[in-house]
């Protein structure tokens, strides 16, 4: 017996989607259940043995019925308690549900007009230089760019162009070889941006997580980032992941060393996933980063080998929600394969 939980995102909601995947579960012998979410996107969580299951899965990414699947997320669990069938999950009564359902399909054909990209990450980088162009101290351009009205800026245009994800790179494992005054300076804005994080995030739904290491950090920083991240777990409107203390090599090794200690020999690739800092989140769709640098320096090295790439001049400290959208812009012109023709 084998269990998994699978999060669809795309056109699944007001095209008997879920009354399709019944038909299929029942047909196969497949117990769970299927839900709406309030993201537009379905949760289906299905048990049985593994060839049904792993025929499921092939199955549900072939765009079932009027369906435009966009996104699939495929997480194994432990079976804890079964199933005596599968069921359809309503958010209230007939009609309720179904106005919810259309509404929702309406918001997902104006995604597709616009074709943002799900995951959103930004490299902020040229502040020094912005800073030194102008003739002020180099970490002035950190508090430039990392002033809570240009964070929140961005949050709020990428939350607004359709994504779902929005990642920020503000400090990574390279970066403890700066100057103790520059890196002091960049705790001391973060820890100073978190609270407005927080009424961000009550406001809009939004939650926060921090994506990289956890224990290099000052105590009273690493205690407000793990209470941002407490306090906003169960909103699911939108997702920022501050990546701070963060590298590609680093987390690597550290999801190596996870596993190792779990008693690994052998992992799959789809596994390995599970071993990530960013385990449940989707892979990124757009990279975009600033200053005129052509590379990503190795940031999400295992996740972001589809992503689609974009490059500006712009340094960090003037790149606002006008430039965002010009990148999101170039984004939607892409044809994205993923290896096929």
């Amino acid at each position: 017996m084998e269990e998994a939980e699978i999060r669809v995102e795309g056109r699944v909601q007001g095209v008997n989607f879920r009354n399709t995947i019944k038909s299929y579960c029942d047909l196969h012998q497949i117990k769970g259940y299927v839900m709406n979410q309030s993201d537009g996107g379905v949760l289906i969580v299905v048990q049985g043995n593994s060839n049904p299951i792993a025929g499921f899965t092939t199955w549900i990414r072939s765009n079932p019925g009027f369906s435009k699947i966009n996104k699939i997320n495929i997480q194994k669990k432990q079976v804890k308690a079964k199933y005596s069938g599968f069921e359809i999950i309503r958010e209230g009564n007939f009609f309720i549900d179904k106005a919810k359902s259309l509404r929702r399909l309406g918001k997902s054909f104006m995604k597709e007009e616009v074709n943002s990209p799900n995951h959103i990450v930004i490299i902020p980088d040229g502040n020094r230089r912005w800073a030194r162009e102008k003739g002020i101290h180099g970490s002035f351009g950190h508090y430039t760019a990392g002033s809570k009205e240009h964070i929140l800026e961005l949050i709020t245009e990428a939350k607004k162009l359709g994504s779902k994800y929005l990642s920020i790179w503000g400090f990574s494992t390279e970066n403890w070889k700066r100057d103790s005054f520059e890196i002091k300076a960049i705790f001391d804005l973060i820890l100073k941006n978190i609270d407005s994080f927080y009424e961000l995030a009550q406001k809009n739904g939004i939650r926060f997580r921090h994506i990289g290491r956890k224990d290099r950090f000052p105590k009273g920083l690493k205690d407000a980032l793990a209470r941002l991240e407490k306090l906003t777990e169960n909103f699911d409107e939108f997702n920022v992941l501050l990546c701070l203390d963060y590298g590609g090599r680093d987390e690597l090794i550290r999801a190596i060393n996870l596993a190792l200690r779990q008693g690994k020999k052998i992992i799959k690739e789809e596994d390995f996933s599970d071993y990530l800092d960013t385990k449940g989140i989707p892979d990124p769709d757009l990279i975009i980063r600033t200053s005129g640098e052509k590379r990503t320096s190795g940031f999400m090295p295992f996740q972001s080998v589809y992503a689609e790439l974009y490059f500006t001049d712009k340094y960090f400290p003037e790149f606002d929600s006008s430039d965002l959208r010009e990148a999101v812009k170039s984004f939607g012109k892409r044809q994205r394969r993923f290896g096929g023709k």
